[in-house]
């Protein structure tokens, strides 16, 4: 471990942030197999205090890796499978009368609750998704004219389906900014993929991996002090400089038609300074952002038409503005 804190300058306290975080990757990974960007982008959005977009195909893990996640911080998990006739009321609440009470109560809604899954969000229409607007950006939700504050932490983690689209609705632009990043998850490696079916035939006739091994490995007010760990690593103004510039970038490329906005930024930075803590680092580095820059960026871009054509995907693009931006030397 000692290793692992050569970079810190906290001393003790260093010692004892890199050692939660190894813990709580390690009870993650009694679970979960394989995916290690996976694991790590779930552990720097939380940090950072984000949220996650992941798109792939079902079946992946993503809904396992949450509730892993939720045990190992000691947190409540809550999934929500959006449909077309999802209401708003069924992800926020709403107030109902107590006919034996005579009065008015609220029954809050699954959105209460630290990591709560969105599962197929874009098959819910546009009005339903945005009733998790509030609770993303404001980390609360107004019922009656009254505001409920949502626990802490508190992270949404939503899914889609990149290939069904019958019956989906596109996620809006300003929901999409919400997302602190997006992944796209491919298949496993095919080692990882044997060690899964190996530890689901172990365990029985069990169709899925077990929480069972799963440990809590954090305190709320250890978590709380890993979250202000992360708050606090130094960023060099010539590396928000850059974050800057590539964001920047996004808006004068003659392939992307709409470019990321200030948001963009800011996230780029917030990402940054979790991923410098995840390194067992105090200070974060251009190679900070340039790692993160495809899942910050590309759910904030809108190709041009010639882009299209010509088969670019977001991801390429934002992959080749990475490689025209000149990265400073800190």
């Amino acid at each position: 471990m000692t290793e692992m804190t050569e970079q810190f300058s906290g001393g003790e306290d260093a010692h004892a942030t890199v050692e939660l975080l190894e813990n709580v990757k390690l009870e993650i990974e009694k679970a979960f197999v394989g995916q290690k960007d996976l694991v790590d982008h779930a552990l720097i959005t939380l940090l950072a205090g984000g949220h996650l977009l992941v798109e792939g195909v079902p079946g992946l893990g993503k809904t396992l890796l949450v509730r892993a996640l939720a045990k190992a911080i000691g947190g409540d998990c809550k999934r929500i499978q959006f449909t077309p006739d999802l209401m708003p009321s069924d992800i926020s609440g709403s107030i109902i009368l107590d006919v034996q009470a005579g009065k008015f109560v609220t029954r809050k809604g699954p959105v209460f609750t630290n990591l709560l899954v969105a599962d197929e969000i874009n098959r819910a229409p546009a009005k339903t998704q945005a009733a998790l607007f509030e609770a993303m950006q404001e980390f609360q939700v107004s019922l009656d004219g009254t505001e409920y504050p949502l626990p802490k932490p508190f992270m949404v983690l939503a899914t889609q389906n990149p290939f069904e689209h019958e019956g989906t609705y596109p996620l809006p632009d300003a929901q999409k900014d919400r997302f602190l990043m997006k992944l796209l998850v491919d298949y496993p490696a095919f080692d990882d993929e044997k060690e899964m079916v190996s530890r689901v035939l172990s365990g029985g006739s069990g169709a899925e991996l077990s929480l069972a091994e799963v440990n809590q490995a954090l305190t709320a007010e250890q978590f709380a002090a890993l979250r202000d760990a992360a708050s606090g690593v130094r960023v060099d103004s010539a590396v928000i400089d850059y974050a800057v510039r590539l964001a920047a970038a996004t808006r004068t490329s003659p392939a992307i038609q709409t470019g990321a906005g200030p948001r963009g930024s800011l996230a780029l930075i917030r990402c940054a300074r979790a991923r410098a803590l995840l390194e067992r680092r105090d200070f974060a580095i251009p190679d900070d952002v340039k790692a993160l820059a495809v899942p910050v960026l590309i759910h904030r871009i809108a190709l041009s038409a010639e882009s299209d054509l010509e088969g670019l995907d977001e991801v390429r693009a934002i992959q080749n503005l990475v490689a025209s931006v000149e990265a400073p030397r800190v």
